[in-house]
């Protein structure tokens, strides 16, 4: 993948469309502690465009990860959690599931 999708200290969790016209992942990108989520829409000559912040409505100060669309296309599911910490210092994350119509795509989508 180019440099529009893989850019960041931590790149994971990929959904591409049923029909290829766009990817989503969640990345770490570089200076931020937590993860947002992020889509990218396939070009006219077949490459990836640039990476887009899904916005507020997906993504906060939480952790924000593993989205996936509903087989009907309807609903974009996310998991989001806040980050804590052990007494030795190991992270975890205590989270829930949450979702949104994939209009969200659509009016991200170039026109």
């Amino acid at each position: 993948m180019s440099k529009a999708i893989n850019t960041g200290k931590y790149i994971a969790h990929p959904f591409i469309a049923p029909d290829e016209s766009y990817l989503i992942w969640d990345a770490e990108k570089e200076g931020e502690n937590t993860p947002d989520i992020y889509i990218s829409f396939r070009q006219k000559d077949g490459s990836w465009g640039a990476a887009i912040n899904m916005g507020d409505k997906i993504n906060t100060p939480l952790y924000e990860q593993h989205a996936r669309v509903t087989p009907d296309g309807k609903y974009l599911f996310f998991w989001k959690g806040d980050v804590k910490v052990r007494e030795d210092g190991s992270r975890y994350v205590i989270g829930s599931p949450y979702w949104v119509s994939t209009q969200i795509i659509e009016n991200l989508r170039p026109k």
